[in-house]
């Protein structure tokens, strides 16, 4: 994964001055130990106390080399071409959705953190589907081996070292809770492995067993990043911190005593306080001129406005805030750009890029709107593989207009609006309150795989009962004989006993002789003293038909069908037949056929 070194020691651990930073970006289920993990990295990083041992920026924190070399105790071992890691250590999936350049991910590498002792969760699901959508290199860091019952601590040292140190019911654990992370990945078509394990890291995914508490296999895992890096940025990526600036904008935000601000991921080339930029927004590229760049100072939280410092240049890679005039349209996960060079070419690379949103769209489908580009994208990858459909996708907050255009859609079941990570505007809530959009569902979440079940959970429930709804109406086929010496009343209305030989009768419904003959309409069914809606197969009944005369129109022994209506047969032959019991069913065909008769294609 890295070059020996072959250079005095002089020269150790330098990099390259033109080739950037490598970005990489931190996802997992929640509570597995994301933040916890990043914290360890940074103290350790604090504990060196080497000057600019760590910058942290916006959503981003840099490691570098000399860093990394410390903690793992390489210095002097090893020679690397890259300057260290820049860390997007924004929460959840958010920052890796957010953070997209020429239609992929901008993070050139992921950790994908899983609880060793819990495995795989639906978030690291969620996680893996996209690290595999955007084709992201990544190491597992299997997280919380302190936690395993009986584990003895030995602080920040590397994994084998503690490994060595367990007990033998501690280590074969630790070894069966690593292969069922190799398992599930399996299942999801990745090869792995425990990383000194490997001997070709480009077939097989890396898993670091780590603790963010004690810092145990820390170390390891930056070196396994690094040598991800080295590999990766050296022999595929030809970004530098040379050139005019390109970069992501991760958030749009409003600073005290600045205006609209935007936090930006440089991840290639220089931007200059002065640089004319081109940055996309929600009507169009914005092209407006540096004001200010500000980053935080040196290890401090970012929380206001004053902890930020002002430089007249950043190079890539850097998270970096940005200050210039009307910024207010821009959109959170478009490109930015400094213009230098053909103006027209550089805008148009813009517009291509904030068109080019890979989302498969339908004729019909549900609606869907979030913060950022890379999230939208995210979001519909995982609604196609739910075979949910979708027919409008747009980045920003849900508006009026959007609740307008979702209550156009006649189908309940796709009069829905999925918002992930995007607010809902005043003049939205207050649209959603008028009775003509008492149809309308809008969904709200931060995070893909609870919004997605939410949004299916309500979808079953609500077809089930427009399922009920809808075959509560529907007239069922039965078939009836009239039985001798139960004749009730002859006429006005008829009142007889009759047996149903198949189906289901209900009350309500007309009856028609086999040869297609109309005879009347059931007026009530009675068992005993007792009124009933309905009879099923076998029972024996009293009806009363308005319209017909016994011994005229209908007499003893006589087999009537309930005749359906055309429409109500093309639902039951559509939609029911499999539920349909065989006695039912028979009874159907027997009076499609006679319908047929005369008119092959009736209720087709």
């Amino acid at each position: 994964m890295a070059k020996k070194k072959s250079q005095k020691k002089s020269n150790t651990g330098s990099a390259s001055s033109s080739l950037r930073t490598p970005i990489a970006c931190v996802l997992g289920h929640v509570d597995h130990g994301k933040t916890s993990l990043l914290d360890k990295i940074r103290g350790s990083s604090v504990v060196a106390k080497e000057e600019g041992a760590i910058t942290q920026h916006i959503g981003a924190t840099i490691i570098p080399l000399e860093a990394i070399e410390k903690m793992s105790g390489t210095e002097g071992k090893m020679h690397f071409d890259i300057p260290g890691l820049l860390f997007i250590d924004t929460p959840g999936h958010h920052a890796f959705t957010t953070l997209r350049a020429r239609g992929g991910a901008l993070a050139d590498m992921a950790i994908l953190v899983v609880d060793i002792n819990e495995g795989f969760q639906p978030q690291t699901i969620e996680a893996l589907h996209i690290l595999k959508n955007f084709k992201t290199p990544f190491v597992v860091a299997a997280t919380k081996i302190d936690r395993i019952h009986g584990w003895r601590v030995t602080e920040n040292a590397p994994f084998l070292k503690c490994y060595k140190a367990q007990n033998e019911r501690v280590q074969t654990d630790i070894e069966n809770k690593t292969y069922e992370i190799v398992g599930k990945l399996s299942e999801e078509g990745i090869n792995s492995e425990r990383y000194d394990r490997i001997k070709d890291f480009s077939k097989n995914v890396a898993i670091v067993p780590v603790s963010g508490v004690t810092g145990e296999g820390v170390p390891d895992l930056l070196m396994v990043m690094i040598g991800l890096a080295q590999r990766y940025m050296t022999e595929g990526l030809s970004l530098s911190v040379e050139g005019p600036g390109i970069g992501t904008v991760l958030e749009v935000k409003e600073e005290k005593g600045l205006g609209t601000t935007l936090d930006v991921i440089l991840y290639d080339g220089t931007l200059n306080v002065g640089d004319e930029i081109a940055v996309g927004g929600t009507n169009g590229v914005i092209e407006t001129k540096v004001r200010s760049l500000l980053q935080p100072r040196p290890m401090q939280e970012i929380l206001t406005e004053d902890k930020f410092e002002r430089v007249k240049s950043v190079t890539a890679a850097r998270g970096i805030k940005v200050a210039a005039p009307n910024l207010d349209d821009a959109v959170a996960g478009s490109p930015i750009k400094v213009i230098k060079g053909d103006r027209d070419e550089i805008v148009d690379s813009i517009i291509h890029e904030m068109e080019d949103i890979e989302v498969k769209l339908s004729d019909e489908g549900i609606y869907i709107k979030a913060d950022t580009i890379g999230a939208l994208e995210a979001l519909s990858k995982e609604l196609e593989g739910h075979n949910i459909p979708i027919m409008r996708a747009e980045v920003g907050p849900v508006s009026r207009h959007d609740i307008i255009e979702v209550g156009t859609v006649k189908n309940p079941l796709l009069s829905i609006l999925l918002a992930f990570n995007t607010q809902l505007l005043p003049d939205a809530i207050d649209t959603l309150l008028d009775n003509s959009m008492k149809h309308v569902k809008v969904f709200q979440g931060g995070v893909i795989y609870h919004l997605i079940d939410d949004y299916l959970e309500w979808e079953e429930n609500t077809r089930r009962e427009i399922e009920k709804q809808t075959f509560e109406k529907l007239i069922m086929p039965a078939k009836i004989i009239l039985l001798p010496d139960c004749i009730f009343r002859q006429s006005n209305p008829a009142v007889v006993g009759v047996r149903v030989l198949g189906g289901k009768l209900q009350s309500g419904i007309n009856l028609v002789h086999l040869d297609g003959r109309k005879v009347g309409r059931i007026k009530q069914i009675k068992s005993g003293q007792d009124s009933i809606s309905e009879a099923g197969e076998g029972k024996e009944v009293a009806i009363s038909i308005e319209g017909p005369t016994v011994g005229r129109q209908i007499d003893v022994g006589d087999q009537l069908f309930v005749d359906i209506p055309e429409n109500h047969v093309k639902v039951i032959e559509k939609e029911m037949l499999g539920r349909l019991d065989p006695g039912m069913k028979e009874v159907l065909e027997e009076f499609t056929s006679m319908k047929r008769k005369d008119e092959p294609f009736w209720g087709k």
